[in-house]
């Protein structure tokens, strides 16, 4: 499949569906669209550790590392460990834990601007979060103020599957109540993104709120001014 742009539609679908209601329900990715981390520490830790800005986070996301996580199948405290295992012969395991700490204990914001789009678009249709997270996910919505910010939630931690696998687009469709080709579905990763595409979704390459304003503003209709 090519790479999606802003705004994908499956090979079924054209823009002659966008008349009235285009889509009967928004699924939304969570990290990289509505929270964000600051990683200042943790490029501080590195940078007196001697390593380039992002070494850690390269070897947290791993899928070997990673993958565990998502599937609830392990604590943060023991991928905390297996980080530092994989940052082993580059600094010490000291400095390695605490590396590994520091991203791990990264702290993050919501973003008002996505948030303020969403809340208006859940109010013509379901809204619901599916995202690759951990245990700990409920916990962190609720200190952004979040913990009633959809209508599902749907994570891969408590599912026990992963974007991109087609079966959590399943669920997510399901606890929606609509069907894949009336959803749509906002990700910042395009290879999540395709595979949305792939069962008949229509896709939307985050990378900032004005990728948004378009394809949710058709919910809108009058547009709202964003």
């Amino acid at each position: 499949m090519t790479a999606c742009l802003s705004l994908c539609y499956p090979k079924a679908v054209t823009t002659s569906k966008l008349s009235s209601r285009p889509f009967d329900a928004v699924l939304c990715d969570l990290d990289n669209v509505i929270r964000f981390y600051d990683t200042t520490e943790l490029a501080r830790l590195e940078r007196g550790a001697g390593l380039m800005e992002g070494t850690t986070e390269k070897v947290a996301f791993a899928p070997e590392i990673d993958r565990p996580l998502l599937l609830g199948a392990i604590t943060k405290r023991q991928w905390v460990e297996s980080i530092v295992i994989g940052l082993a012969g580059q600094v010490p395991e000291v400095q390695a834990r605490e590396l590994g700490t520091a991203l791990a204990e990264a702290p993050f914001r919501a973003d008002d601007v996505v948030v303020a789009m969403l809340l208006q678009v859940r109010a013509h249709v379901p809204l619901v979060l599916v995202t690759n997270a951990t245990v700990e996910l409920e916990d962190d919505l609720a200190s952004l103020g979040l913990a009633d910010f959809a209508d599902h939630v749907v994570s891969s931690a408590r599912v026990g599957v992963a974007k991109p696998d087609r079966k959590i687009y399943e669920i997510a469709a399901e606890q929606a109540g609509v069907a894949m080709d009336r959803c749509l579905f906002v990700d910042d990763r395009l290879e999540n993104i395709q595979a949305a595409v792939g069962l008949g979704m229509t896709g939307v390459h985050y990378r900032e709120p004005a990728d948004l304003r378009g394809p949710l503003g058709l919910l809108l209709r009058p547009c709202p001014m964003w």
